[in-house]
């Protein structure tokens, strides 16, 4: 391969010359985060939520529970139209809490909108929608499910 006019097909990477592969940018693989790293995303997620108005907001440890995520967030919006505004800023917190976008479900609707960034998930519902599903029987202590129905 010719290149202004020098002939690099046989120059090493060590002469400072390496073939161009593409202009696309490079996804830079995931760095392992700590335990400790990952509670602070999500306890930065949930303090958004909050921020935001979420309502009924519970917060799951899955340590020792599942391989899914280390933690589960699951929270209320007012209406179809709150829900997705909390999704949207949520998903654009996680992708600059963590450097690497969420994968987000549900957004046309709006009525149960999955968040996930790899650690945490954040499960997002219209109040009778949660209710219909019923997730904190499934995975939260009943400690946290009695603490949920007292406010």
């Amino acid at each position: 391969m010719w290149v202004f006019g020098r002939d690099i097909s046989y120059t090493s990477a060590a002469e400072g010359i390496e073939p161009l592969t593409s202009s696309a940018p490079r996804l830079q693989p995931a760095k392992q985060a700590s335990l400790e790293d990952i509670r602070s995303v999500a306890e930065a997620l949930a303090k958004a939520l909050e921020d935001d108005k979420a309502e009924d907001l519970l917060f799951i440890d899955l340590e020792g529970k599942s391989s899914l995520a280390d933690y589960m967030i699951i929270a209320s919006g007012r209406s179809g139209r709150h829900v997705a505004s909390l999704a949207d800023h949520i998903s654009q917190e996680a992708k600059k809490l963590t450097g690497r976008p969420a994968s987000v479900e549900g957004m046309p609707n709006a009525d149960w909108v999955l968040i996930d960034t790899g650690d945490v998930i954040v499960h997002l519902f219209r109040p009778e929608v949660r209710e219909f599903y019923n997730l904190e029987k499934i995975w939260a202590p009943e400690t946290a499910r009695q603490h949920l129905k007292a406010n």
